[in-house]
């Protein structure tokens, strides 16, 4: 019965956070309309968007081979697996074992991989930009991932995400520069990967500045569906991980009864909306930088990375 238990809570887990992807960039769109005097769409909008492009006929170019049809699947399952493997209303879950934070670094690299070579594989120009902007980003993005790992790991022990959780919401570990550096370098990650203001704009397709539109404009019908869906899922992915690591109240530990699962439940549904609300707040008001600029943006990451390692190394107390 327990194993049965547990199956179920972590089938829920995955249900969930494929649920309300989806509604956490709605609500991201709505509170910057909202800041800037709009009206905005309905915070359900991206479930719309989602079901009328499932229902859509899928147009594909002559060229196109069996990876540019596979990719969307692709991504929509390594970027599921990432986010339903982050502690988001529980901890020691029955896939818990498998929830490493490289493990996650890895899944999404893999993603990325195969969003790159779908871009590049009908031959257009806008894939081929896109394309390559995405792995200069990474080349700095994943450094940085890595180290703010390293900082966690050295502060927690482990990088097993229960393990890390349990130990952050302890009495134990307190106010630390290391971890504050980590987190600041982690938000900066999360900006550059989901391409978000500064870094990129999600709701344009400007030629010039584009990154993960210009690798997409070729996909239609469910294709592109998934790849929205797990582009809404890597958002819910990082403001997950962010929450699970720096505000890790209210999640139910292992044996809990359904009393502190629910209660855990309505608090992530909770730190999704203040960090939904942090994110539409930040994005109205800085401004898109330069392409060019975006190295420097994520060198600082790694930069805050590396001296929170370092710090750690020093003293294991900073």
């Amino acid at each position: 019965m327990g194993m049965i238990e547990g199956f179920g809570i972590q089938g829920l887990q995955m249900l969930l956070v494929v649920a309300l992807a989806p509604g956490l960039t709605g609500l991201v769109r709505r509170i910057k309309a909202r800041l800037m005097r709009r009206r905005g769409a309905s915070i359900l909008q991206p479930y719309r968007d989602i079901a009328r492009l499932m229902r859509k006929e899928v147009v594909l170019a002559e060229n196109a081979s069996w990876l540019f049809r596979a990719a969307p699947y692709l991504i929509f399952a390594a970027t599921w697996v990432a986010a339903a493997l982050v502690p988001t209303f529980a901890t020691g879950l029955q896939f818990s074992w498998t929830a490493d934070l490289i493990a996650l670094v890895a899944l999404l690299g893999s993603a990325r991989f195969f969003l790159a070579l779908a871009a590049l594989d009908v031959g257009t120009g806008f894939g081929g930009l896109g394309a390559s902007r995405e792995m200069m980003f990474a080349s700095m993005a994943e450094p940085a991932m890595l180290l703010t790992v390293f900082v966690i790991a050295l502060v927690a022990g482990s990088t097993q995400l229960s393990t890390v959780v349990q130990a952050f919401s302890g009495p134990t570990v307190g106010l630390r520069v290391s971890l504050g550096m980590a987190a600041i370098a982690l938000i900066i990650v999360a900006i550059a990967e989901n391409g978000r203001i500064p870094v990129d704009n999600p709701s344009t397709h400007l030629e010039l500045t584009m990154v993960h539109e210009a690798m997409v404009l070729e996909y239609s019908g469910r294709h592109l569906a998934m790849i929205e869906l797990a582009a809404a899922l890597k958002l819910l992915l990082y403001v997950s991980l962010i929450a699970c690591l720096f505000a890790p109240w209210g999640i139910a530990r292992e044996g809990d009864g359904p009393a502190a699962l629910a209660f855990g439940a309505l608090a992530y549904v909770g730190k999704l909306a203040v960090g939904g609300s942090a994110l539409a707040a930040f994005e109205i008001s800085v401004a898109k930088m330069r392409i060019f600029r975006v190295p420097s943006f994520l060198g600082f990451a790694l930069m805050l990375g590396l001296l929170g390692t370092l710090l750690l190394f020093v003293s294991r107390t900073l």
